[in-house]
């Protein structure tokens, strides 16, 4: 992946596994922001039959060298056998926010 700032965005059945993965990859500053969006309605193919489910969307923006930890995060706490984990470049946008965008995902040195 070659864009510094990256969305990485997943699917799952519950507006509450949706908050909690939002939430742990946030706490753990993996990512900076995480929007939870649903429900969404999903239609997809699963072990030979089209299934249409109802989702909530979780998008996480983070800096490209977190990714793979937040993917392995996400899949880690995901409630699906083959969780969607998708990650997409941002390829502009606000230079402030982008900027906050990779502060938020360092760990932050204790003050002595």
């Amino acid at each position: 992946m070659t864009a510094e700032h990256v969305v990485v965005t997943s699917t799952t059945d519950s507006e509450e596994v949706a908050r909690a993965l939002a939430a742990g990859a946030i706490e753990a500053r993996l990512g900076a922001c995480a929007q939870v969006v649903g429900p969404v309605t999903s239609v997809f193919r699963w072990e030979g039959e089209i299934q249409t489910e109802r989702e909530w969307r979780v998008e996480i923006k983070t800096s490209a060298d977190r990714v793979g930890a937040l993917v392995e995060h996400v899949a880690a706490g995901h409630n699906y056998d083959l969780p969607e984990i998708i990650a997409t470049p941002i390829t502009g946008g606000s230079a402030e926010y982008l900027s906050w965008l990779v502060e938020e995902t360092r760990v932050v040195a204790p003050r002595q």
